[in-house]
């Protein structure tokens, strides 16, 4: 579960950690008593949405006026921003976190996520803040400082002052880093979070340092541990398929391509994924159904596949290990039957009962395709697409 930038900085607060006086607003009419509440003669007004690059965007905007400030607030609530990292997709604005301006003389990068190799946080920091942290690993990823906590210890001072010290942070700077790195860490443990970031975390004319921004990733698992964090759920970021998805108990990822797949198995959706990127194709989501796999399960599956418009076949593979074939086959049947599917269906069951459940399907009256294997089932699917030229 992802947060906005004001619900992060909240947290960040609760932990010591530095931000700039700010204040949220909903309505127009609020402004003018945030940005007395803030003081000052210039305010920045940034769109609250669930992604990044939101400057480039028109969703970070400095105003050295009341009256500006009204004006850019006005613009962002109520609409949407598209940024390079929503795909697309148009995010609605509902909230716009207004900040006193700062003096800044460097702009520096701080992150943590858990490493799972090693099994450990991992703390990132860099002096090339306020840039896309992935350019910078790709293309000069010496520039990044990497420091990990032990799983017992916990994250140590002299690691903090390690990444100090590559940052080129002096004197005072290197404590109020240190109480910053400290902060993250209680408040990653605490939370379970899965990625934090501060990017720009700034050093000021004067020397302070204060998060600038604030992205936080909770673990979507561990959220029944934290029913207040829960809370702070915002479905209107979220696409509206996956949002229905998870009301069935379903893993729903939407893609780019034309090709729906539905399938039980994390990995097997991976491994038919992949397989249809092998013969040409493109595959329009990923959807686990599980593995207690119900025919009411597989009929809401073909429903949020077809809900997507630029779906022009879908592949089911389904490997019934916990549940059996013939089970799922009559599944698929009903599912066809109540949707009404006018594309081409192909279908590859393997495991328990398959052979029955193959033959359910033949015997169907349904114009449903039935493959013994799955890279013939991938072929099927592509060409299925391909052959009225508009497929992948």
């Amino acid at each position: 579960m992802n947060l906005h930038e004001y619900q992060s900085k909240q947290l960040f607060e609760q932990v010591g950690i530095p931000i700039p006086k700010g204040k949220t607003v909903e309505r127009l009419n609020d402004v003018e008593q945030a940005a007395d509440e803030i003081g000052g003669s210039a305010w920045v007004a940034k769109a609250q949405v669930h992604a990044g690059g939101r400057g480039k965007a028109g969703g970070v905007k400095i105003a050295s006026s009341k009256d500006e400030l009204a004006t850019f607030t006005n613009e962002m609530l109520g609409g949407t921003l598209t940024t390079p990292q929503t795909h697309g997709r148009a995010l609605p604005i509902q909230k716009v976190l207004i900040e006193q301006t700062l003096d800044i003389g460097r702009e520096l990068y701080l992150g943590a996520l858990v490493d799972r190799d090693r099994e450990q946080i991992v703390y990132m920091a860099s002096a090339a803040g306020g840039m896309d942290i992935e350019q910078v690993a790709a293309e000069t990823p010496e520039k990044i400082l990497t420091v990990h906590a032990h799983s017992a210890a916990g994250l140590q001072p002299y690691q903090c002052r390690q990444l100090a010290f590559g940052l080129g942070l002096k004197g005072k700077q290197i404590g109020a880093l240190t109480r910053i790195l400290s902060g993250l860490h209680i408040l990653f443990i605490h939370n379970d979070l899965s990625l934090v970031e501060i990017n720009p975390l700034i050093v000021t004319v004067s020397g302070e340092l204060l998060a600038l921004d604030a992205k936080i990733n909770l673990d979507d698992n561990a959220l029944y541990r934290h029913p207040k964090l829960q809370e702070l759920h915002d479905p209107s970021q979220e696409d509206a398929r996956e949002l229905e998805a998870g009301k069935h108990d379903l893993n729903y990822i939407t893609l780019d391509g034309n090709i729906g797949c539905m399938v039980n198995g994390a990995g097997l959706a991976m491994a038919t994924m992949d397989l249809i990127k092998l013969h040409g194709g493109d595959p329009a989501n990923f959807l686990d159904v599980g593995g207690g796999t119900t025919a009411e399960r597989v009929a809401a599956a073909f429903k949020l596949i077809l809900s997507d418009s630029k779906v022009e076949a879908i592949l089911v593979n389904i490997f019934g290990g916990i549940v059996r074939c013939d089970l799922i086959a009559e599944g698929i049947i009903t599912a066809v039957k109540e949707v009404g599917v006018e594309i081409p269906v192909i279908v590859r069951l393997e495991g328990t009962n398959a052979p029955q459940g193959m033959e359910l399907l033949k015997k169907s009256g349904l114009d449903i395709d039935v493959e013994e294997t799955l890279t013939g089932a991938a072929k099927k699917a592509v060409a299925s697409t391909t052959s009225t030229g508009e497929g992948a």
